[in-house]
């Protein structure tokens, strides 16, 4: 009996040491390019998780009537990170060693792309975010570049100082107010690149008050903020929170311009700040549907006519997103996470809906930011800033 034992127990450890020899092989081995989705489909920052991933299938639908890549249709294996850290982890981690695929899209948010990135690079699977702008995402804690870790969108720095140049030289404002997340990555990356260029412009910071994230309650820090009488507020958060402060801050009288960033960009902001109070809100952001250049008209019809709506700007990343990782799969030559990795670094001139762009030698793109002004609640093209 204890022989019979030792030989079943000898077989089963030879059959687990011979699929864990293939899992590295699985990957690219089949009729079908795995693709993994790591987004955030509900929780609180649902509406870019959404709005992302119906670019990337839209996208993904394209390319496999075209053919596909390698002469392989696209997969897309989606997962919801319920906009939780853990849960983001956790998804990356089954993408990268249960589903195999060759590189992970996603997450949306800074935050949650930090606690996906591990068990991406522990299995040395690419991993692409279109909106994670935090300028730490590709740097490790030594400051080295992450060799797995890629952004398709500018990083807060960038947006930090186009907001910094838009509130002192655009609008001639040199008393500003912040109220920041003391809880995101995000807000407070925005928040130092700001102060750093207004600051130099010879701007004062008059008031800078903090909140945390699910907060609902704004009307004692506006109140404090409203003391300091600034010419423009700077709010650099996500839509939740900042729908409500910039509605509190319209009933307490501020009226100032409101300037934000690409977190204000959700379809909600506008039920939940209401319409008139948005006017005289601007942000940054990755695109706008009032672009007229004949690319971006012909993609705003096509996806109007599915989707029965112009696209957001987390529909347009998510859809540069997947053309760009279907164009370095294809100079790769091959469905292989190295070759894929170094094929990412090298993108170069690879023009997108939001712009042209280029992979610069710390994984993060060189591409112009557009500005959007907020009339009667919706977002207009008010003009675009070269890197």
């Amino acid at each position: 009996m204890k022989k019979a034992l030792g030989l079943f127990t000898a077989g089963l450890m030879s059959t687990i040491l011979f699929t864990g020899c293939g899992s590295k092989e699985a990957v690219g081995a089949g009729d079908t390019v795995k693709v993994g989705l790591n987004y955030e489909l509900s929780g609180s920052v649902s509406t870019y998780g959404t709005s992302l991933v119906n670019g990337i299938e839209f996208a993904v639908k394209e390319i496999n009537a075209k053919g596909g890549v390698l002469g392989k249709q696209i997969e897309l294996i989606k997962a919801d990170n319920k906009s939780l850290g853990d849960e983001a982890a956790n998804v990356s981690s089954r993408l990268a060693t249960r589903d195999k695929v060759v590189a992970i899209l996603g997450p949306a948010t800074s935050g949650n792309v930090k606690a996906a990135l591990p068990p991406a690079e522990e299995n040395k699977v690419p991993l692409i975010s279109a909106s994670s702008t935090a300028d730490d995402v590709t740097f490790d804690a030594k400051g080295g570049v992450r060799q797995y870790v890629f952004k398709t969108c500018f990083s807060d720095s960038f947006q930090g100082v186009t907001m910094a140049n838009f509130a002192a030289k655009e609008l001639g404002f040199l008393k500003t107010a912040i109220l920041r997340d003391n809880t995101s990555d995000y807000s407070q990356g925005l928040t130092d690149a700001f102060k750093a260029t207004y600051t130099a412009l010879g701007g004062e910071i008059v008031s800078e008050e903090a909140y945390q994230a699910k907060d609902t309650d704004f009307k004692t820090l506006l109140t404090t903020i409203k003391a300091a009488d600034p010419d423009v507020l700077f709010v650099p958060g996500y839509y939740e929170e900042v729908g409500l402060i910039i509605k509190q801050a319209r009933e307490l009288g501020i009226d100032v311009p409101i300037l934000g960033a690409d977190g204000f960009d959700s379809p909600k902001l506008v039920e939940i700040a209401g319409a008139e109070n948005l006017n005289g809100t601007y942000y940054s952001n990755h695109y706008s549907s009032d672009d007229t250049s004949p690319e971006v008209i012909a993609y705003r019809n096509a996806f109007k006519k599915v989707y029965g709506s112009d696209p957001d700007a987390f529909n347009a990343l998510g859809y540069d997103m997947a053309y760009m990782l279907a164009d370095a799969l294809e100079r790769a030559g091959e469905v292989d996470r190295e070759k894929l990795k170094d094929a990412l670094a090298a993108t170069e001139n690879f023009k997108g809906i939001t712009g042209t762009l280029t992979m610069d030698e710390f994984h993060n793109p060189i591409k112009a930011v557009t500005i959007l002004e907020v009339k009667d609640g919706v977002p207009t093209y008010l003009m675009k800033q070269e890197p």
